[in-house]
């Protein structure tokens, strides 16, 4: 059993090489740190400098898009990097809307512009107030653009429903599934699973946050990417080893690490 969390935030808890050793003694030997902002991308980019067989990615979230002034050439610098692997966390979030919509809109277009000048996928956040949809179809028009010149995205800690799931499907998207598919009332996820193509799955933990149950309430780690595992696994009726093998082979392919990286 080898599993990939493809989306966990680093925050200097305890040292990288004791946090990624946690996570490894539960089947989780591959890692991807997302950043959410210039200070949060620095700590990511360490913690995969520390660790073999973990990665980053760069970007600002749409909660910090307020403080973003244009100073893309910063994020310019992490190109040197070979461990940068993606762009993001970017995208939307009208649920909170901690930073006003054109600011997020526009932090988000200029990202996904960065990731088509470096070539590399770009890992979106979209997340709308219940009763509306504004977010996704904001988003959609931005990604239809960015897909139609080539660029590859995953929508990460998809919620939505299964009708925008097809939309971001038809665009070449990937869907990342987290802990809230052991919630209750997260019917609408399941659902969403099961009509992901297996090619397009990925599992992540969105560490710290959203902890799966039995450790919900809690702080989130990459070593519970297992127990997702499993629940994705029972929700697919696949064995779990299927699931594993499965979506560690989409990460490697979705994020486009060479094998003899791995």
């Amino acid at each position: 059993m080898i599993l990939f969390d493809t989306h966990f935030h680093y925050y200097r808890e305890y040292g990288p090489s004791e946090y990624f050793a946690e996570a490894e003694a539960e089947g989780v030997k591959y890692m991807l740190a997302a950043g959410g902002g210039y200070k949060e991308t620095l700590d990511a980019q360490y913690f995969a400098s520390q660790n073999k067989n973990c990665w980053f990615a760069a970007g600002v979230h749409p909660h910090g898009a307020s403080e973003f002034n244009d100073d893309i050439m910063r994020f310019a610098e992490f190109r040197k990097d070979e461990k940068l692997v993606a762009v993001g966390e970017i995208g939307l979030d009208y649920y909170y809307e901690h930073s006003e919509k054109k600011k997020q809109l526009d932090v988000f277009a200029e990202f996904l512009a960065f990731a088509l000048e470096c070539k590399l996928p770009a890992i979106i956040h979209c997340r709308d107030k219940e009763d509306s949809e504004e977010a996704y179809f904001q988003a959609y028009n931005l990604l239809s653009a960015f897909a139609g010149r080539g660029g590859h995205f995953v929508v990460h800690c998809f919620t939505g429903s299964v009708k925008w799931a097809e939309k971001f499907l038809e665009l070449g998207a990937y869907i990342g599934i987290t802990g809230i598919i052991t919630f209750p009332k997260a019917e609408n996820v399941r659902d969403v699973l099961k009509m992901i193509p297996e090619k397009r799955l990925l599992l992540e933990t969105d560490a710290p946050y959203l902890a799966p149950i039995p450790h919900r309430g809690k702080k989130n780690h990459p070593k519970y990417l297992k127990g997702i595992a499993l629940k994705a696994a029972s929700v697919l009726k696949i064995d779990f080893d299927q699931i594993a093998e499965l979506t560690t082979a989409n990460a490697f392919s979705f994020f486009k690490i060479p094998q003899h990286r791995k």
